[in-house]
């Protein structure tokens, strides 16, 4: 997700503008340098401190909480310690976002820690995480869920749709509230993708074991009350529509294993908030299943269809 998010943005920011890049994948650095080479300056950075130091707005497109907390959050390599180490001029800011979907606890610890920052005065930090799978990354066509202070939101969130509408549809970027109200939006979003996600590819299966034709029952159902984003999208069934997952054996797109992951973490929003839920139990032991198959492992959430077609009854 974030290299062809990182090329879109070097794409659409003024060619006089440097953009840093980091990650673990050194292979990944060089390649993209050579792929954006014309569009404007790139420089490698080691950490989120020296980018944090040299950068008034730094993009991160993290995996996990643990990813996060080290690089926010670590004294030597951190993005907190390297801004502390430059802060910018008055009145300008430091913009620090991140475009994961990381748990809410791990989002509001990075949340207190820039609050409690010496230059907290001089840094903001949103949450923006994004919706829209590779395929959106890739188009840049995704969606994002903004968290940030209510206290600034006027200054900032014009400031983030300005860089995020490189990235994303400029109708697609919410202010959604405060920091960690971007994770909530997001976290409840994929929460009911992952539960449509094994509905619409229980019945389309159900068609099909009935001998019915997939892409005339998918029309049908777009043009009723079935239709969803996974019908009408992402359809799981292999050669409905072309350029999805599911035309080229469930590669690329979002792996099951992410699927299963946001699923639960919608599960644990629930219960901290006291909201009951049904399907999240039963969707999540499906997944489960599938995961445990060498075959489905790995693949985009949708080759849940393929694990039910050739399961027994």
């Amino acid at each position: 997700m974030g290299y062809p998010m990182a090329k879109n943005l070097r794409k659409g920011l003024d060619t006089n503008t440097t953009l840093l890049i980091c990650d673990v994948n050194t292979d990944a650095l060089e390649r993209f340098v050579a792929e954006t080479a014309g569009q404007g300056p790139v420089r490698v950075v080691p950490n989120g401190y020296t980018a944090a130091q040299a950068a008034d707005t730094v993009i991160t497109m993290l995996p996990n909480a643990a990813a996060v907390a080290a690089v926010y959050l670590d004294p030597a390599t951190g993005i907190l310690a390297g801004a502390g180490a430059s802060p910018p001029a008055a009145p300008q800011t430091k913009l620090i976002m991140e475009c994961g979907t990381i748990e809410t606890p791990t989002i509001l610890a990075v949340a207190t820690a820039t609050s409690a920052s010496p230059v907290a005065s001089s840094l903001t930090f949103v949450d923006a995480p994004v919706s829209g799978g590779p395929m959106g990354a890739q188009d840049a066509t995704l969606t994002f869920m903004v968290g940030c202070d209510p206290t600034t939101s006027a200054q900032t969130f014009p400031r983030v749709q300005s860089l995020l509408a490189h990235m994303g549809s400029p109708s697609g970027i919410f202010l959604c509230g405060a920091v960690g109200a971007g994770t909530a939006f997001k976290v409840i979003n994929n929460y009911l993708s992952a539960i449509t996600s094994l509905a619409a590819s229980e019945a389309l299966n159900i068609g099909v074991k009935a001998g019915l034709d997939p892409a005339l029952l998918t029309a049908v159902i777009n043009a009723s009350g079935g239709q969803c984003w996974v019908t009408s999208k992402s359809n799981p069934v292999p050669g409905v529509q072309a350029g999805v997952p599911s035309s080229r054996g469930y590669e690329g797109g979002f792996r099951i294993e992410l699927c299963a992951k946001v699923l639960a973490m919608g599960s644990q929003l629930a219960k901290s908030v006291g909201a009951r839920t049904v399907l999240d139990a039963p969707t999540l032991r499906a997944f489960e299943e599938a995961m445990a198959d060498a075959r489905y492992r790995g693949k985009d959430a949708r080759v849940v269809y393929k694990w039910l077609n050739e399961s027994e009854s």
